[in-house]
């Protein structure tokens, strides 16, 4: 079973940035790819960003497209999302996501971190 345990969160400012990390353990075989998603109060879970393992292709919400960037150690045991320009429309409990039968069909999850960004 494959575990993922995100970090980073935090309380900042609007225009601020942070870098959150997602570190998976269990894995017996490569991910078709990992992504993150974000849950705002009152929303549902959202897209955020993506990469595909044996690529290293990326893609990005339109929302945060130019401002977060996805980014992954070698080995592959780690998923990083380096968020620039932040604004308080991005405020949201992030996680992190491991896929590994289908594109796009996400099969493990994190416990998530809490993104605030004040004005």
């Amino acid at each position: 079973q494959v575990q993922l345990v995100e970090s980073g969160g935090g309380l900042v400012q609007a225009g601020d940035s942070l870098r959150l990390s997602c570190t998976a353990s269990g894995r017996t075989l490569n991910s078709i790819g990992m992504g993150w998603f974000r849950r705002a109060p009152g929303k549902e879970r959202e897209f955020v960003a993506g990469m595909r393992s044996s690529t290293g292709a990326t893609h990005y919400a339109d929302a945060v497209q130019g401002r977060f960037t996805v980014s992954t150690d070698n080995p592959e045991d780690s998923l990083f999302l380096q968020m620039n320009s932040l604004k308080v429309e991005d405020t949201a409990t992030y996680y992190c996501a491991d896929s590994y039968y289908r594109p796009f069909e996400y099969d493990y999850w994190g416990q998530g971190t809490q993104v605030t960004v004040s004005s």
